[in-house]
């Protein structure tokens, strides 16, 4: 059985995460979407409602699992009997950052392989950041990210105005 993660902080998960989701659960038996805290940022949504929201973004994919990861990547997917990492890429700017990360986790688990993904092209822009950005000032996201995630966003901001 093959078993892929999916790593990601997806603060807040949207439509170019599930084009990769979505891809990857058709490649492998079963795809692990991890929510990993990143100590590089300070997330919109704490972990157990980015769990929540990626939850009900990939309900309609029965081999789709979301956990909450914990510790070093490849120690986790080891944990979990993944054999595969997947990484998705918008841009060559993308690359570079996950290269060195890719390289550094085949040094430390040679076992575990990297795959990247190249999101679609009409996804290719998207960022959750930019989404907190326009959803901060109210635009309309509505057809960036899934429903609960478009409503979450909008209530997140009308508390915090």
């Amino acid at each position: 059985m093959a078993i892929a993660i999916y790593p990601g902080s997806f603060d807040p998960v949207h439509n170019g995460h599930l084009d990769v989701i979505e891809r990857a659960a058709h490649i492998f038996d079963r795809v692990i979407v991890a929510v990993f805290a990143n100590a590089a940022k300070r997330p919109l949504f704490d972990a157990g409602v980015r769990v929540a929201m990626v939850r009900e973004a990939t309900e309609a994919w029965q081999n789709v699992t979301v956990e909450e990861g914990h510790g070093l990547l490849v120690n986790y997917a080891r944990a979990q009997g993944a054999t595969v990492i997947i990484r998705g890429l918008r841009a060559v700017l993308d690359f570079d950052y996950e290269f060195q990360f890719a390289l550094m986790n085949k040094k430390m688990a040679p076992d575990i392989e990297t795959i990247f993904m190249l999101t679609s092209e009409s996804h290719a822009y998207l960022s959750s950041t930019l989404i907190k950005e326009l959803a901060s000032y109210h635009a309309d996201v509505a057809s960036l990210v899934p429903e609960p995630v478009n409503r979450r966003l909008r209530q997140y901001f009308a508390r915090n105005e």
